[in-house]
């Protein structure tokens, strides 16, 4: 909209996203924005900037000649750049917004030297690596997490996959009647097995400490220990939904390529690479949309310490939010 705020009858709210997080569709449409890789290309200054149109425009301060879409383009920026609990802004690669490109390149390189001991160490180390990045940055809640499970997370992870991906390889080498089709999906089975493994050891605090959990005006009723038992699986199913389409159906549509007389083996890297970097630009937002980012709890579902410590307010909530994480 190009209509500036001072002429709106009805300030926007910005306190949630533009789009209905209530809905699949508005979350989608929300994703798309703040995974958008072009928001990496934004300066300091701009961030900065963004920032400080949000948080001002949030204690009823700003510029009555600003349009709403300026507003809300701020607000995207802020979204994609700052994490939504702390207000901190986030690592650059841990960021939705590089998802994408970073995996595409990562994902490209594991469907294409999957078959050499040395090559698959590199990219599954390297995977792992960034894998632990994108889940630090992205936590849910307040803690920080000390040295030790960031390090014991990351190996973890990092022999977890290793040895799905070991193991899968030399079961298929003595099973000389196997498809080769199944030698290219061992990756993502590598993959979703680390993914199990990394996430809920990188979070592990959330299980001692809990998340916190807010009313529906957002008001913190207080820490629980049973919202990241529903918040963690949800983003094990998200991630690993997010590597089906370019780590099962890729190396299926690079197979079929394969044949084609035009076919060359240098055209593989860059094609699995073009064709990951595709699937990944829709399954990223799509994936990050299948569950609300401030996902419901029943409050009788929670502890019973909690429960008790809400019930006891005025006008106790039946329902509380958490923030899942990505």
């Amino acid at each position: 909209m190009t209509q500036t705020l001072s002429k709106c009858e009805k300030l926007p709210d910005i306190s949630n996203p533009r789009w209905d997080q209530n809905t699949f569709q508005g979350r989608m449409y929300h994703f798309f924005s703040t995974a958008n890789c072009l928001n990496l290309f934004a300066s300091n200054s701009k961030l900065e900037k963004a920032r400080n149109i949000v948080l001002d425009y949030k204690q009823g301060k700003y510029d009555p000649n600003m349009t709403v879409d300026e507003l809300w383009k701020a607000k995207t920026l802020y979204d994609s750049a700052f994490h939504p609990d702390t207000g901190e802004k986030m690592f650059i690669l841990g960021r939705m917004s590089a998802q994408v490109p970073c995996n595409m390149l990562i994902t490209g390189g594991m469907l294409t030297f999957y078959q050499k001991l040395p090559h698959v160490i590199f990219f599954h180390w390297i995977n792992q690596s960034f894998n632990a990045i994108v889940n630090y940055t992205n936590r849910s809640g307040t803690h920080e997490s000390d040295d030790r499970t960031l390090f014991l997370s990351y190996c973890g992870a990092t022999t977890g996959a290793l040895s799905c991906a070991l193991s899968f390889n030399f079961i298929l080498k003595k099973w000389k009647k196997a498809p080769p089709i199944l030698a290219r999906l061992v990756p993502f089975a590598a993959i979703a097995f680390a993914n199990a493994i990394n996430i809920p050891m990188m979070r592990n605090k959330e299980f001692t400490n809990g998340i916190p959990v807010e009313d529906a005006a957002g008001r913190t009723m207080g820490f629980s220990t049973v919202a990241p038992g529903h918040a963690i699986p949800q983003v094990v199913f998200s991630r690993v939904g997010m590597a089906v389409p370019n780590m099962v159906l890729g190396p299926i549509i690079l197979e079929q390529l394969s044949r084609a007389a035009w076919y060359t083996p240098s055209m593989a890297a860059p094609l699995q690479t073009l064709i990951c970097g595709f699937m990944l630009a829709f399954s990223t937002p799509i994936c990050c949309a299948l569950f609300p980012q401030k996902s419901s709890i029943q409050v009788d579902h929670l502890e019973l310490s909690l429960q008790e410590h809400i019930n006891k307010l005025p006008n106790p909530p039946k329902v509380v939010y958490y923030n899942k994480g990505l």
